[in-house]
């Protein structure tokens, strides 16, 4: 029977009774699923149902749960809020935050240190070579497709043990396995010859790898071998052995090699020693399972409106320690000279700078560190630059702060591209999450935003920081027998980023003043002066400050940061109406900024309002630029409305001139990003150059407001 001959049948009465019971029937039984019948899935991880969110607590040993104590708070995972004793927002895991991709997706036979590898190393070989191992496999360690089955395939660990030091090319070989039936690897020993003895019992656990470590050092020196310690098997692994013990990376590093990748540690001795002022130590080093990074704190100011940061700029570190330069040691205060010993050995600036910088950290206590250019010293000396940027993040990382970055005109004057020493920044700890190489259709490597949020519940982006690629030296052109010239943050895309690009693609391409001006476009504007979320509940402490005469929108103040100073940094200063000239601090550099203008300043920071939709406001969004690059300049100058303010030198392995010390610039922003304050400390501990840059007190205004004129 056809469908409608069906309900053609049935009474029209019938079937008008039928059909609302009918739906009352399943709409109450669906109602009392939801309410009723439904339970939420628990979580992916054992927890506790906490107030309005759920609590991820960990188990007991036996598997029971933990026992609270009364009173005592457990961790909410939901939007915090934080009063400054309890749970705060910013103590919330990042969602996915440390998580590691399974080995299973990660490649075997590929060297690279900072992939986390959970997979075991089943031999080890050191082998020469001619010519360079990086032109084919022609000095691979010999092997059988059966091997190949069974312990993996050869992977060489690119860095050359006779780097600098060697008459051919020596590198250290090792095979990776995912099998259960091989033995792994747990430790690593260099012993001589005639140390033999040395090697820990029961010897028969201990394998010699095939070649010896300093094959073809010059001058020659006693043959020195790696063994290696296998352990059972996996699949007939004893329980009293951790799965962490297994050596699952090796890596070489030069000099002091006191500052390693996350989670490796040296072997007992270098392959090779180090001679001063002719050869840097070589060290192998490796790491024992995966150690996750630290999870890195979201920018944010405290409860009573305060953001710290420390400007460091032109550390100028090599892969040795360093020489002073322009420094009479007998001038350095105790707390720097006590940590050299002259009589035995020269003044070493590298370590010198560590102390100063780790002094600084801990009286300063910043909330954010950021390395203005120049980390590397270059010229010849920066020939690893993975061994040295280490160095240079050592005593942020130790002191655990987040820390970010931008280039100078040194830093690719070494081994490695931008690009690839970003990646390696961003798997360093404590680094700050937003510091990104920029998008790829944007010059430079390095043009960023980072925001700086509000303590309270609303998380208000509240201080915006602008990260610049400045590059390095411009091109000659045909004109090479011309002195190199310094770069400048491009106005237009450089052609070579045109090339073999598709037609459609071609219009994506931005400047750095485009992506800049467009990027500040995306800055929501907000209620200034900002007044934290639940600030009329605490009474008197913000009855004062909520002067609703005075609110206005505007886009929160902004920082810049880039190397190489803009050519403005080098023009007349605002004048206030009593004739001051608004230029505070020291300037003994004869210059440094480009002879070519890109027009950065006019078309760009001059141009980003902190209220675009006001076609009368003249506010600039950026209240400060900082810089590096000139380490006798540490002065502050006000153009237009805009301060320029340098860095001042900071390293003792850089150029500086004696009697003027070694400094780092402070901001401190205080009353939720409305004023800025900027000072120097020096390396007898002095505080210097101290100035209201904006907001109360700022130099140049008056009660009424702003009393400059610009020329």
């Amino acid at each position: 029977m056809h469908i409608r001959q069906y309900f053609a049948a049935i009474p029209k009465r019938l079937f008008n009774g039928v059909l609302p019971i009918t739906l009352v029937i399943l709409f109450s039984t669906f109602l009392t699923f939801i309410f009723v019948l439904y339970h939420p899935p628990i979580p992916g991880k054992v927890q506790r149902l906490g107030w309005q969110s759920w609590d991820i607590i960990s188990l007991n040993p036996d598997g029971s749960l933990p026992k609270i104590a009364p009173g005592q708070p457990t961790k909410q995972t939901g939007n915090g809020g934080g009063n400054g004793t309890g749970h705060e927002w910013w103590d919330d895991p990042v969602e996915d935050a440390g998580e590691t991709p399974a080995s299973v997706s990660l490649p075997l036979t590929v060297w690279s240190p900072l992939l986390p590898h959970h997979t075991g190393l089943t031999e080890i070989a050191i082998m020469p070579c001619l010519v360079p191992p990086s032109l084919g496999d022609f000095c691979n360690p010999r092997t059988t497709p059966e091997e190949d089955a069974l312990k993996g395939k050869w992977v060489r660990v690119e860095k050359d043990l006779n780097v600098k030091t060697g008459l051919w090319y020596l590198n250290i070989y090792y095979r990776r396995s995912r099998r259960l039936d091989v033995p792994l690897i747990t430790d690593i020993l260099l012993l001589e010859e005639s140390e033999y003895s040395q090697l820990p019992e029961p010897k028969s656990e201990w394998t010699k790898a095939s070649g010896q470590l300093r094959d073809g050092v010059y001058p020659s020196q006693n043959d020195l071998y790696l063994w290696y310690k296998l352990r059972h098997p996996l699949s007939g692994i004893p329980e009293d052995i951790e799965l962490g013990d297994t050596i699952t990376e090796i890596d070489v590093q030069y000099g002091e090699a006191n500052n390693l990748f996350w989670g490796f540690q040296k072997v007992n001795v270098p392959v090779v020693k180090e001679k001063i002022g002719k050869t840097d130590a070589v060290w192998v080093t490796y790491r024992k399972g995966i150690k996750r990074l630290p999870q890195t704190t979201p920018l944010h100011f405290s409860h009573d409106g305060k953001f710290k940061i420390l400007q460091v700029a032109d550390l100028h570190y090599s892969v040795s320690k360093g020489q002073c330069r322009d420094l009479d040691p007998s001038a350095l205060p105790t707390s720097l000279s006590s940590s050299i010993d002259l009589s035995t050995q020269p003044c070493y600036g590298d370590p010198l700078t560590q102390t100063f910088l780790g002094q600084t950290l801990a009286q300063e206590k910043p909330d954010l560190v950021i390395f203005t250019g120049d980390q590397l010293n270059g010229q010849g000396t920066t020939w690893d630059a993975s061994s040295v940027i280490t160095k240079a993040i050592a005593e942020v990382v130790e002191a655990k702060i987040p820390w970010t970055i931008v280039f100078g005109n040194h830093d690719d004057e070494s081994d490695m591209t931008r690009k690839e020493q970003m990646k390696i920044y961003k798997a360093l700890p404590y680094a700050v999450e937003d510091m990104i190489e920029g998008p790829e259709w944007v010059d430079g490597v390095g043009n960023y935003i980072l925001r700086v949020r509000s303590a309270d519940p609303s998380r208000t982006p509240i201080l915006t920081l602008y990260f610049l690629d400045s590059h390095a030296y411009s091109s000659r052109g045909w004109s090479f027998w011309k002195p190199a010239e310094y770069d400048w943050i491009k106005p237009v895309s450089d052609p070579l980023i045109l090339v073999g690009q598709f037609i459609s693609t071609l219009t994506q391409l931005q400047s750095q003043i485009d992506w800049f001006l467009e990027e500040s476009k995306k800055i929501d504007m907000i209620e200034r002066p900002f007044t934290p979320d639940g600030a009329k509940d605490l009474d008197k402490v913000w009855k004062n400050a909520r002067d609703e005469t005075n609110k206005r929108l505007a886009k929160p103040n902004a920082l810049m940061f880039f190397h190489i100073p803009l050519p403005e940094s080098y023009s007349e200063p605002d004048v206030t109406a009593s004739g001051e000239k608004l230029d505070f601090g020291d300037r003994l550099d004869s210059g440094g900024a480009p002879t070519h203008n890109s027009g950065f300043f006019e078309n760009g920071i001059l141009k980003a309002k902190e209220n675009d939709q006001d076609p009368n406001s003249n506010v600039p969004e950026v209240k400060v630029v900082g810089n590096g690059h000139c380490h006798l300049s540490e002065d502050c100058k006000r153009v237009k409305g805009v301060w320029m303010c340098f860095g001042g030198g900071s390293s003792f392995s850089g150029y500086g001139k004696i009697g003027f010390d070694r400094r780092f610039r402070v901001y401190e922003v205080s009353d939720y990003g409305e004023t800025v304050r900027t000072y120097k400390r020096t390396e007898k501990g002095e505080i210097v150059g101290d100035y209201v840059l904006s907001g109360k007190g700022a130099v140049g205004t008056t009660n009424t407001g702003l009393k400059t004129r610009w020329r």
